[in-house]
């Protein structure tokens, strides 16, 4: 049960340290892109793909590797912005941008923190 527990765990990590990395790049295009006439900026789906494992966790139940088997990062397409205040536009994506930055960082501590309790555990089971 540990074996599978720490798989799921890692796993759901490594998914959102995609999604986060997937949508840093596509903040960063539509920054780069604010001002294109007729450009449709684009958002990174993943948060609702995790639904199912969200509602185990929440019965209290285990997240096992099957809820997490279709569950991808999945960059979509909005509607192209015509007449959208471009200042705004950019304000909301460096706001975003800065949102996921912080996101970003606190999966790799939290990873890094589990990474630690794992190696205490394999360490103090050696001495």
């Amino acid at each position: 049960m540990f074996g599978s527990t720490e798989a799921v765990t890692v796993d759901m990590v490594r998914l959102a340290l995609d999604a986060a990395s997937l949508r840093q790049q596509t903040i960063a295009h539509n920054i780069a892109n604010v001002n294109t006439p007729g450009f449709a900026p684009a958002r990174v789906d993943f948060e609702q793909q995790m639904g199912a494992a969200r509602a185990a966790l929440d019965q209290g139940q285990p997240v096992t590797a099957a809820m997490l088997g279709g569950v991808r990062p999945v960059v979509m397409r909005l509607a192209p912005s015509v007449d959208a205040d471009r200042s705004a536009m950019l304000d909301l994506e460096v706001a975003d941008m800065a949102q996921n930055t912080v996101h970003y960082q606190a999966l790799v501590k939290a990873l890094g923190k589990h990474m630690s309790i794992m190696s205490s555990a394999v360490a103090e089971g050696k001495r």
